[in-house]
């Protein structure tokens, strides 16, 4: 081998190790949001595959904004009731949990703009020919309302309801639909959206919507992502959010869950 052949070798040898240089340095540079995801699973908006990987709508969409972002987002599992401390202790950077908006919540954390809307719902069974109205709460007089413990659903019941209808507490949402076919409470009341998986099983095949509820300032302004007070990242994921529903991808990632059609809407 020549001296010039060697001398290009190296150049090139060079070269290749520099773009290798950069590339683990552009890797290792992007930033990384620890996001506090509640332990329990709630198809389609998130759940668990058989891999242990977290999937679903909610997940597909924080992909989208972390993508805007141009940052590695890395879930974690907490429990719903440790989210907001977890947050104010730094232990993780964002709530992406279908967390509803609040003013009792946005006290203590901050909110960026709604990512997604679902009505809130209460859910019978389809015998039940009681005329019941959320906005009427007499119309519940004697029944059982299962609510999952420490929402704002829950905050909603126990300040209109709790004079006319029995409301009993769920540490989670599976717990409260299983009382429901069981038949030891009579409705439970959640956002719309979350009771999609249920109605669309086998064990829901005999519970329908029995009435939805107008807004409220109780149950909140949308769902949206927790941040912690003053952070500037609240303004960054607004604007990605922003982005991914003008720019039809959260019409696209939407699309890819035809149980969801008519159960949920952008925020604004």
């Amino acid at each position: 081998m020549g001296f010039i052949d060697m001398r290009f070798r190296a150049v090139r040898l060079a070269a290749a190790f520099f773009a290798a240089s950069v590339c683990s340095l552009s890797f290792a540079a992007q930033p990384t949001l620890r996001i506090g995801i509640d332990a329990e699973s709630y198809p389609p908006f998130f759940s668990k595959d058989a891999s242990g990987t977290w999937k679903g709508w909610e997940i597909d969409l924080l992909n989208a904004v972390c993508s805007k972002l141009n940052v590695h987002c890395q879930l974690i599992d907490v429990a719903w009731d440790g989210l907001v401390p977890s947050l104010q202790n730094d232990k993780i950077d964002v709530i992406w949990s279908s967390m509803t908006i609040t003013a009792e919540r946005q006290k203590v954390i901050d909110f960026t703009r709604p990512y997604y809307e679902s009505p809130t719902v209460f859910v019978g069974a389809k015998s039940d020919r009681r005329k019941v109205n959320c906005a009427v709460p007499e119309t519940f007089k004697g029944s059982v309302i299962g609510v999952e413990a420490g929402t704002n659903f829950s905050a909603f019941l126990d300040s209109r309801f709790s004079h006319d209808a029995k409301i009993k507490s769920f540490d989670k949402l599976d717990n409260a639909l299983a009382d429901l076919v069981a038949g030891r409470v009579d409705y439970v009341q959640e956002g719309k959206g979350l009771f999609t998986a249920f109605l669309n099983s086998p064990d829901g095949k005999d519970f329908e919507i029995k009435g939805s509820c107008p807004d409220n300032p109780v149950l909140g302004l949308g769902i949206g992502g927790g941040v912690r007070h003053g952070n500037a990242l609240r303004a960054r994921l607004s604007d990605a959010i922003a982005q991914v529903q003008s720019d039809g991808t959260w019409d696209a990632i939407t699309a890819r869950y035809p149980k969801l059609q008519g159960t949920i809407v952008k925020g604004h």
